[in-house]
């Protein structure tokens, strides 16, 4: 299996390991080039899978990046393997410029200034919606009453031209990694082919018996 454990981890190596993996960005990188190269299946249905995987790795369903891109694989008829390989896209590293990215945008189809003076912070727009959640849970329970300002602000701000936004970059980043993973992926899988007819004609020539 291509994600199987010899070891188990613990709760906080998965947690550490999410955010920087053992090795480095760098290592997770070669990882995931080196299992693409040698997946058995045809470069155009790769390809298709790692456009799945990018794309899945724009939406803000963060924690829901895996499930989508499997869905789009099997929608796109795209390899599934490359599909949650294609997510490793989505990383520390690169969440903060996609979140931008995709608010501008956002912001923007919605026929907003994306560069107007907000009253609160991306950060406190988060606490803020995370505090009327927790005390929305106590209220069910008969402690006070619901607050949903802090959700509403959240909801206009960030939620909905995230998810608005991140469509348009999500679908130009994608093709661009399609187009550039099928030829090299095509000439990546031609050479080994070529490199193995190569050593099975020498294992031929070494076993045949002298005239």
């Amino acid at each position: 299996m291509v994600f199987k454990r010899r070891e188990r981890r613990t709760l906080r190596q998965v947690l550490t390991e999410s955010v920087y993996p053992r090795g480095g960005w760098l290592r997770a990188y070669h990882y995931v080039r080196h299992r693409l190269r040698r997946l058995p299946d045809t470069p155009e249905r790769i390809s298709r899978g790692l456009w799945a995987g990018v794309f899945a790795s724009f939406t803000p369903f963060f924690g829901f990046h895996l499930i989508s891109a499997w869905l789009l694989a099997k929608l796109m008829r795209g390899n599934v393997l490359a599909a949650l390989l294609g997510t490793f896209f989505g990383n520390p590293l690169t969440y903060v410029p996609i979140a931008l990215i995709s608010l501008q945008t956002g912001h923007l189809m919605l026929g907003r200034d994306p560069h107007r003076r907000l009253e609160q912070s991306v950060g406190e727009k988060f606490a803020g919606a995370g505090q009327d959640l927790w005390h929305n849970a106590q209220a069910l329970f008969g402690a006070g009453r619901m607050e949903w300002d802090s959700l509403r602000l959240f909801y206009d701000d960030i939620f909905l031209p995230f998810t608005v936004g991140f469509i348009l970059p999500g679908v130009i980043v994608s093709t661009i990694v399609y187009y550039i993973s099928v030829p090299v992926i095509r000439a990546y899988q031609n050479a080994r082919r070529k490199r193995l007819v190569a050593r099975l004609g020498k294992l031929g020539q070494g076993g045949a018996e002298p005239h």
